[in-house]
């Protein structure tokens, strides 16, 4: 699992630097970023004949998109797909010098390559390997699922219970007006808890930079490749007397798939067809539990990662000013985002990582740390800090069940992470931030139910104003009962680095 929120993923707060562009243009060069180091400049150079994918920001007018085309092409580039409206094109080139040339064209504000490993043929937030309920077990859980309207697993849902989730689908399930758009490793769609809610129409394989909506294309490629769909089970697996229960059961769900069918890479061409996508298709609320490859961290003094940065905040400005919020999962490593210096020993991760140390201020995780992005941390059944999640006063906004093994709750399974659908019909335990994100994800979406002329920046006003806090900790926090301190909780009661505004509450959403 290359980026899924398995990975060290870390949501960041939003630099000013990126907090100050209004509009879809460049990020403004005094977005001073930390010093080069090797890790950033060992894929300045890619050798001659291998060909790479790149991402080419300009202006977004006729005139200077077309002049640019013509610059990509005298420079041995092929144009995959332009996205006239944000000014992104997406480019293969085999030309070792293509970005450095590019960033010389006229018009041209930001130009780099987005992996440094060659085109294949053609990652997550999530913490351990999945835990399969088998049917055995399925059976002893549904014995204890007697309550009137409850679904046959629901009672290894934990989580449900722990936000209000079950009480409020009895009020208001959702509305059919609101799509929930999982931008992932694809959803599949057959899974009898899911199909019910598919959007296809809504659905595509982003994969590459270009959408194909050919029917089935938002599938997983295989069924190892099932974060999409555990994510896609949480938000809105149906109330129909089948397996689980989602938080918001009526809204519908769809499916992008960005994730590389051979390595499960995340790469930044696919997520902006992504967000461009979503917002094109009328989709209300993204869910975002990954980081965009090859770097953990995008430093913006390296005109590959500062090109990274610009075309993925263009297609999520542009989903924003389209009526569309976006959420991304905080990370796994229990890192302190609101420190000057993080260790980064996974970039580049598609070709050979050199560890470095990056200011977290400076250098961004994408998308997590862009404006306007929802940062949401996990919680476990005891409703404290997980044991794995990233935390930072000013960089957490919300914080949600993802699940966590040293907190155990008292349901048949005693299994302590977040139950969902898999691939193939099945049912698994997960637990990670990508699990926490989805369920605000569930939560926008029956808050956009409520209030139907919401935009983004209200709709994430109403998630911070619905949430508990439980304030920081009396006690030093030690996550995994090992008796050495694992976090510092800064910040007060109404909000703090560890929960933010508070832990979502679909119950007070509803109401």
């Amino acid at each position: 699992m290359a980026h899924l929120r398995s990975r060290r993923r870390l949501a960041l707060a939003v630099p000013v630097a990126l907090s100050l562009t209004a509009s879809l243009g460049f990020l403004p060069g005094a977005a001073a970023a930390a010093p080069l180091t090797t890790a950033t400049s060992a894929a300045a150079s890619p050798a001659a004949g291998v060909e790479l994918a790149y991402v080419v920001n300009t202006k977004t007018d006729r005139h200077t998109i077309d002049s640019v085309k013509r610059a990509i092409a005298r420079a041995d580039g092929t144009v995959v797909v332009t996205y006239d409206k944000i000014g992104v094109i997406v480019v293969h080139s085999a030309n070792p010098d293509f970005g450095k040339q590019l960033r010389a064209v006229r018009g041209v504000q930001s130009a780099g390559a987005t992996r440094t490993a060659p085109l294949t043929v053609a990652g997550t937030t999530d913490e351990g390997a999945a835990q399969y309920l088998t049917k055995a077990q399925a059976a002893k859980v549904a014995a204890r699922s007697t309550a009137s309207g409850e679904e046959p697993l629901e009672a290894d849902q934990w989580d449900l219970r722990a936000i209000g989730a079950d009480k409020a689908a009895k009020i208001n399930p959702g509305s059919r007006n609101v799509t929930v758009a999982v931008i992932d490793t694809g959803v599949d769609d057959t899974h009898p808890d899911l199909a019910p809610n598919f959007s296809a129409t809504q659905s595509a394989n982003c994969v590459g930079g270009k959408a194909d909506t050919s029917y089935g294309a938002w599938r997983p490629a295989n069924a190892d490749h099932y974060h999409g769909t555990h994510v896609a089970g949480e938000i809105a697996a149906a109330r129909n007397g089948i397996g689980v229960a989602g938080v918001a059961p009526n809204v519908k769900v769809a499916g992008i798939k960005v994730a590389d069918p051979v390595s499960e890479l995340f790469y930044p061409e696919s997520v902006v067809c992504a967000f461009v996508f979503a917002a094109d298709h009328g989709v209300e609320v993204t869910n975002n539990s990954y980081y965009v490859d090859p770097w953990l961290y995008n430093c913006m003094d390296d005109p590959d990662q500062r090109a990274i940065v610009d075309a993925v905040n263009r297609a999520q400005l542009y989903a924003q000013h389209k009526g569309t919020l976006n959420l991304a999962s905080a990370g796994n490593s229990n890192d302190d985002l609101d420190s000057h210096a993080l260790a980064d020993d996974s970039s580049p991760d598609d070709s050979t990582a050199v560890p470095r140390t990056v200011d977290p201020h400076e250098c961004f995780d994408v998308p997590t740390q862009l404006p306007g992005v929802v940062t949401v941390s996990a919680t476990g059944v005891a409703s404290t800090k997980s044991y794995y999640s990233s935390y930072g006063d000013g960089v957490i906004d919300i914080a949600a069940p993802g699940g966590d093994k040293f907190q155990i709750p008292d349901t048949p399974s005693k299994n302590g992470r977040i139950l969902s659908t898999m691939p193939n019909n099945e049912y698994a335990f997960l637990q990670g931030t990508s699990m926490a994100s989805p369920h605000a994800a569930g939560v926008a979406a029956l808050l956009k139910s409520a209030h139907p002329s919401a935009t983004p920046a209200k709709l994430q006003a109403l998630l911070k104003a619905q949430a508990d806090n439980p304030g920081c900790p009396a006690d030093p926090y030690d996550g995994d009962g090992d008796g050495v301190v694992d976090a510092t909780c800064v910040g007060g009661k109404r909000v703090n680095g560890f929960y933010g505004f508070g832990i979502i509450n679909a119950l007070r959403a509803v109401k």
